[in-house]
Formats: structure tokens, sequence, C-alpha cells
């Protein structure tokens, strides 16, 4: 997975936080990498605020911001619709997404 944010996104900045959790961001977070003994799970930051025409997202569907995908021992994933959504956070990361402050 990690490859395939690379290739969605050579600029993207992976770093290791929360006790070694791998998280990926440009311009803000995109997601972050969790293993656990029977998946994978790849958490994005503004999952809610993304389209997601080939239902990657399987996991934290309930919530208002987050979606997650989890992974399963030997399960593959479309690549090209996962580069899809990387690229896709990264569009909603650099729009700004927040309406302009006023200043007085």
């Amino acid at each position: 997975m990690r490859a395939l944010i690379r290739e969605a996104d050579p600029e993207v900045v992976e770093e290791w936080k929360w006790m070694g959790t791998p998280v990926w961001s440009h311009d803000g977070g995109i997601c972050t990498g969790e293993s656990y003994k029977s998946i994978v799970k790849l958490t994005f930051h503004k999952g809610a605020s993304l389209k997601d025409p080939a239902k990657l997202f399987n996991s934290s569907l309930e919530g208002n911001v987050r979606r997650a995908i989890d992974i399963h021992e030997g399960e593959e994933i479309d690549a090209n619709a996962f580069k899809a959504l990387i690229r896709a956070a990264i569009a909603l990361n650099t729009s700004g997404g927040k309406k302009p402050t006023k200043r007085k």
C-alpha cells in the first residue's frame, strides 16, 4: 500500500507517529496505516468527504469525518481506484476545504 500511495503522489510525506503508526500527508493529513492481527487498516482523515465510486471504504462508515479500508490477508485491492482515492484526498486538502475567515 505504501508503494501505491507513493505512485499516486511522489511528493507525499510519510511520518511515524502515535507509537509507530505511519501517517501520510500532503498539505494536510491523507491517511494512517495500522496493522492488526487479521487486517491492515487505512483510515482516511477526511474520508466522509471523498467520493468512493469503487466502494473501497468498508469500515468506519458511520462517522461524519473518517472512513477506512480494511484489507484482510490475501485480499487484493483495486490499485487504480486506491490511487484515485489518494489523489482525491490530496485535492481536498489543497482546495482548502474551509470558508475564508473574515478579518476585521
